[in-house]
């Protein structure tokens, strides 16, 4: 199993509605982008100095379907958003 795990930084002008709709858009990617397989997302609610805004974790079966969902239209329209108001990311993709 391959295990995709970003973590998303808001721009400070980004509202708590905006990073809902981008939960809510990367969560309904589920079903549209085969190769995933599932999508957990959380806010974050204890700032601090080290904290991100905004997780998920993405599971496949194959290194290949993370290409697939890497290179999918409906991902990248969620992608344009997150570096639209994003201010920055972290990415760890792992072998279990």
């Amino acid at each position: 199993m391959i295990v995709h795990i970003v973590m998303i930084k808001f721009k400070d002008t980004v509202s708590k509605e905006q990073i809902l709709t981008v939960k809510k858009s990367l969560e309904e990617l589920v079903s549209k982008i085969e190769p995933l397989n599932s999508m957990e997302t959380g806010i974050n609610f204890k700032p601090s100095d080290r904290a991100m805004d905004l997780v998920l974790t993405a599971t496949f079966d194959t290194k290949e379907g993370l290409e697939v969902y890497a290179t999918h239209p409906a991902h990248l329209e969620v992608v344009k958003v997150i570096k639209e108001w994003g201010e920055y990311t972290k990415v760890v993709d792992y072998e279990k």
